[in-house]
């Protein structure tokens, strides 16, 4: 298949888009009318945001014309139609993300299977990294900490990419007991500092999809039949850390959600003989979870940036 795509700046790079206003104006919209007047105001938003960014536009063609090539989700090649539901369904989910930071999302439309997973373990009370990537409503982790008094959860983001979006969660709900930290680079005072976190029984979250803001440290690995580069610092925090490791999917399931959370590795080991075969191993790993969560519900993977064609420093060695 063609790359649709030409090499373009880090994804971090690309400026966001997101409008605090915007946000706080169809937020006000669900509270007051509800969801179907919500979804009125959306589709001219939705529109306007897909005629304007080119790059999302195409970024967005590319991965369903991919997913579309190995998996035949769609019952006809992806057209338009198929683009702008895409944008929609992102649009859709960012609600979502603001009803379940605040508190209101219906604790009847989420589905969770395997949290029982998520508790320190016994004998030594460490927690653990839990990967997962950029789809569906994780958010609603938020409301799954709300619901278990001993669940606390600390989320790795690079705050510096949509800070407007972030200042709206934290005005939503400011006492989470969920934690956002911003990391660019795994710095010996970071890893410390989650050490700390790990051992007294919290859980690290981090996304297994986002190549590094800083440094080449990726793998190319296969995913939707092209390589792709994907981190492997959730592998190395892990092994670091000497904890149990998780993979969490959410994704939409009828009127609502439906996460599941699965154990990758009780720990993660690193030989000196071989240690990028054993990071690109499991990289691909999850390269193969990722495809199977995508291969189910294929409107809800939000990169909407050259996710084949990033990382210009990167060599691929394909």
């Amino acid at each position: 298949m063609a790359t649709l795509v030409t090499p373009d700046r880090h994804w971090a790079a690309i400026g966001e888009s997101t409008s605090a206003a915007g946000i706080w104006f169809l937020y006000a919209v669900y509270r007051l009318l509800g969801r179907t007047p919500f979804r009125l105001c959306l589709y001219p938003v939705v529109f306007y945001y897909w005629l304007s960014q080119p790059r999302a536009r195409r970024a967005s063609a590319e991965y369903l014309a991919r997913i579309q090539q190995t998996y035949r989700v769609f019952e006809a090649e992806p057209g338009l139609r198929h683009g702008l539901r895409h944008f929609f369904w992102f649009a859709e989910t960012l609600m979502d993300k603001l009803l379940a930071v605040a508190g209101r999302y219906p604790r009847s439309q989420l589905r969770f299977e395997g949290h029982d997973l998520l508790v320190p373990e016994a004998g030594t009370g460490r927690g653990g990294v839990i990967v997962t990537a950029h789809m569906g409503c994780l958010e609603l982790m938020q409301a799954a900490a709300g619901w278990r008094d001993d669940f606390r959860i600390t989320i790795l983001v690079h705050t510096a990419h949509a800070q407007r979006f972030n200042r709206v969660l934290r005005r939503l709900n400011p006492d989470s007991r969920v934690t956002l930290v911003q990391v660019a680079d795994f710095s010996p005072a970071m890893v410390m500092m989650l050490a700390d976190r790990v051992a007294a029984g919290e859980f690290v979250a981090i996304a297994g999809d986002r190549v590094p803001v800083k440094g080449d440290r990726v793998v190319w690995v296969p995913f939707l039949g092209q390589p792709a580069p994907l981190p492997t610092g959730p592998y190395l925090l892990a092994s670091l850390l000497e904890c149990r490791v998780y993979l969490l999917s959410c994704l939409h399931r009828g009127k609502g959600y439906e996460a599941k959370v699965s154990l990758l590795a009780e720990r993660i080991v690193l030989p000196r003989a071989a240690r990028m075969q054993t990071l690109t191993s499991h990289a691909a790993g999850f390269a193969e979870w990722l495809e199977h969560c995508l291969r189910d519900s294929p409107y809800d993977w939000f990169n909407f940036f050259p996710f084949w064609n990033q990382v210009p420093h990167a060599r691929n060695p394909a």
